[in-house]
């Protein structure tokens, strides 16, 4: 008897990158699975103006290419994307990526056996990835270490077996189809980031697994970094940042925390205040923290 068809769809959104989506896709499309696996890739292009989706289109006509709207960003692009994905055809899986991302050469065929480690449908497994130049760990699963708090740690990954997790990134995150018919796709109430955190700790909170895999998956720089936010900087450009989906997305951030952790909302609220005003404050009772 024929063994079943797996059935993937990879999603990925670009913004006027060409270069590093260019990269991105090369690392994709390399990839072996198994025979009996079918990929189908998406990539949404939120109208870049370098024309991104155009041209990826003619380097590789085997990606479908999604137009979006060009104001989405990654949530609200992504959010989309999975919409379209869902009406176009069902998949046993969805490989949520980031186009800034160069995976290593047997990632997927790696993510997918690691996979079979998980005794029952109901699995997000989240791939990390190490900065190139530092080789540290810039993404992947993190664990909650105060569930009142909120507060997490990055989990090393095991070389062999999965470990449990809470709270992951999107840059490498397999989502399977038990997963998505219990919890649905993204939540449409951020625009930018947050949407992952929200997603893998939704899925906790009803009774789904979300695991760190084994190894690592391959290079990504941290773009995350606010080292600009201090006193050279002008106030009112600080507080543009606090309130800027791409910055420190204030009332998103807000939400999350309202959403999961909300006995800590107040401090919250006061940390990111204190950040924006007085950053030198701020580093110094961070710095007596560690």
């Amino acid at each position: 008897m024929p063994e079943k068809i797996i059935k993937i769809a990879t999603l990925c959104c670009c913004y006027n990158r060409i270069s590093k989506t260019t990269l991105f896709l090369n690392s994709l499309l390399k990839q072996a699975v198994p025979d009996h696996c079918h990929l189908d890739f998406y990539l949404l292009d939120d109208n870049s103006p370098d024309m991104t989706g155009a041209r990826v289109k003619e380097m590789f006509p085997q990606v479908n290419v999604v137009h979006g709207t060009g104001s989405l960003f990654w949530a609200g692009g992504m959010r989309t994307l999975w919409a379209e994905v869902l009406r176009r055809d069902e998949y046993d899986f969805y490989l949520l990526l980031n186009d800034d991302v160069v995976l290593s050469a047997d990632a997927l065929e790696r993510l997918l056996a690691a996979y079979s480690q998980a005794k029952s449908g109901g699995n997000i497994l989240l791939g990390t990835v190490l900065d190139p130049k530092s080789g540290k760990i810039t993404y992947g699963g993190r664990k909650i270490k105060n569930f009142i708090t909120g507060s997490t740690f990055m989990q090393t990954p095991d070389a062999e077996r999965l470990k449990i997790c809470e709270i992951g990134n999107a840059n490498i995150m397999l989502v399977d189809r038990a997963t998505v018919n219990k919890i649905g796709i993204l939540t449409d109430i951020y625009t930018h980031g947050f949407a992952d955190f929200d997603y893998t700790y939704t899925a906790v909170k009803n009774g789904l697994q979300v695991w760190v895999a084994p190894g690592y998956y391959g290079h990504c720089e941290n773009d995350h970094g606010v080292s600009w936010l201090s006193g050279k900087v002008p106030l009112k450009k600080r507080i543009e940042h606090l309130y800027s989906p791409k910055g420190l997305a204030f009332r998103e951030y807000r939400t999350f925390i309202n959403r999961h952790f909300s006995f800590m909302l107040p401090a919250a609220y006061f940390k990111l205040w204190l950040k924006t005003l007085f950053p030198f404050i701020y580093d110094s009772f961070k710095k007596e923290q560690v």
